[in-house]
């Protein structure tokens, strides 16, 4: 994949096999470059020719050997750390920035870092414990490898870098602050949590389907026309409506439980909340501090991510609902009264346990889930000598998003296999819209006639769907 733009698709530059920097790109970052260094003079730049933090006002020579220092002096993590996918993404933000003009970065810089990422470079940046006012400690793991200097992965091993690189860079004036500036990682965890969070939605809306189905629901509620001027809503009404279309209802059910009737708002409600966490990541801006702006050095705030960690907090408020939907939906299939079915979805009620036990391993991951809801974002404490006294704390609340995705997929395999069991044991095949559905879950988890452990089955079904082998319908 060529770059010859600042502006490139990073999904698609995550999957190429081989990147390369378009030369005319390379002279437009030299001629930059040049402009750069003719404008430090000896007036204080920070990170530059002064000290960071709470020592921005102490006067230091601007050299190379102090751009070191910046990435060496605070690698001050440890594991656990990225995954190989997350570490290459966050490198891929890290290029993309340092191809804007206010970065400053030379061609040298640039194209040693296409270079790490076309080796598979994989630096152990950790994930936990950064406490700073922007990302400067997992950015100072991360860079510090261009050195000779900290940890990589070699097929999950931990190794010195200086044993996997052949030639170090050496960082010149201003790339060492710059490694060290804006929010990738935050940016990074977002990118990956979204992903999940737009294949739970559409999980999770065969799931509600399912439930409809098989408990035999009054359908008139999920009519798009009902949403008004909702158009998200509208939208999941109609994808329901679609699954669901042709599934018989039981004359016995006047209405079904709460749980079954309010799915697609719930699901609309994690759609727009994933519209939006979508819409800061598209935004761009300068991520450098100080930025080279219209020939000067400017300070920003682009470290400060606190919209893109406010929006992953609601985000993983969202599904936290969305999961208390699913759980009392599977528990619902379980009971008799409600489903006409056998107790407990059991084969031999009595002798055996059905599947109650699944839906406490649901109850288990929504128990989980819920005490993710606290917001990462906010919580600000005093750091640098009051320099840094308040943090964004966006790359935390990348990991709760993420670790409630995990929680979120582990209740809808449970409700996926509930709902797969209660059409076995019901009479007909169900709504043709879902047949394919109940043939893929049959396959992947078949039906339970005698009791067996489910802890495997579930982890296969979260496997299917994210390898993507699991739908759409």
């Amino acid at each position: 994949m060529r770059l010859s733009t600042k502006d490139f698709s990073l999904a698609s530059a995550f999957e190429a096999a081989f990147l390369e920097i378009d030369p005319a790109l390379l002279a437009g970052l030299g001629e930059n470059r040049a402009r750069v260094l003719g404008a430090l003079t000896d007036r204080p730049v920070y990170g530059v020719n002064t000290g960071m933090g709470r020592l921005a006002g102490i006067a230091v020579d601007a050299s190379a050997a102090h751009q070191r220092n910046l990435l060496i002096g605070r690698a001050v993590g440890g594991p656990p750390w990225l995954s190989p996918g997350e570490v290459r993404w966050l490198l891929l933000v890290r290029l993309r920035d340092l191809l804007a003009p206010e970065a400053g970065a030379s061609p040298e810089l640039v194209t040693f870092l296409v270079g790490r990422l076309n080796d598979g470079f994989t630096p152990a940046v950790p994930r936990t414990g950064l406490g700073s006012a922007g990302e400067i400690i997992p950015l100072a793991h991360a860079f510090q490898t261009f050195l000779g200097v900290g940890t990589v992965l070699v097929d999950g091993v931990e190794t010195p870098a200086s044993e996997v690189l052949a030639k170090p860079y050496e960082p010149g004036l201003k790339e060492g602050a710059t490694l060290i500036q804006g929010s990738p990682l935050a940016e990074t965890l977002a990118a990956f949590a979204l992903t999940e969070v737009r294949r739970l939605v559409e999980i999770q809306t065969l799931a509600a389907a399912i439930a409809i189905d098989v408990l035999g629901a009054p359908q008139a509620i999920y009519r798009p026309s009902l949403a008004g001027d909702d158009e998200v809503l509208r939208a999941v009404l109609a994808a329901v409506s679609e699954l669901i279309r042709g599934s018989a209802e039981r004359p016995q059910v006047v209405q079904a439980p709460v749980s079954v009737r309010v799915a697609p708002r719930a699901i609309a409600h994690v759609t727009r909340v994933a519209d939006e966490l979508d819409e800061v990541l598209r935004r761009s801006m300068p991520t450098d501090s100080p930025a080279f702006l219209d020939g000067e050095f400017v300070s920003t705030t682009g470290f400060h991510a606190v919209e893109l960690g406010l929006r992953m907090d609601a985000a993983t408020a969202a599904l936290a609902h969305l999961g208390e939907v699913s759980v009392q939906r599977a528990h619902r299939m379980l009971d008799e009264r409600f489903s006409g079915l056998p107790a407990q979805l059991a084969a031999d009620p009595g002798s055996q346990a059905g599947l109650t036990p699944l839906h406490k391993r649901a109850v288990g991951e929504l128990h989980a889930l819920r005490r993710l809801v606290t917001p990462a974002t906010l919580g600000s404490v005093d750091t640098s000598a009051g320099q840094e006294d308040v943090q964004a704390f966006a790359w935390a609340a990348g990991n709760q998003l993420r670790d409630a995705c995990a929680r979120m997929s582990a209740i809808t395999a449970c409700e996926l296999i509930t709902g797969s069991q209660a059409r076995w044991l019901a009479s007909g095949e169900g709504a043709p819209g879902l047949r394919p559905a109940y043939e893929r879950l049959r396959e992947l988890v078949p039906p339970v006639a005698g009791d067996r452990s489910l802890g495997p089955e579930v982890t296969a079904l979260v496997a299917a769907f994210t390898a993507g082998g699991f739908g759409p319908f």
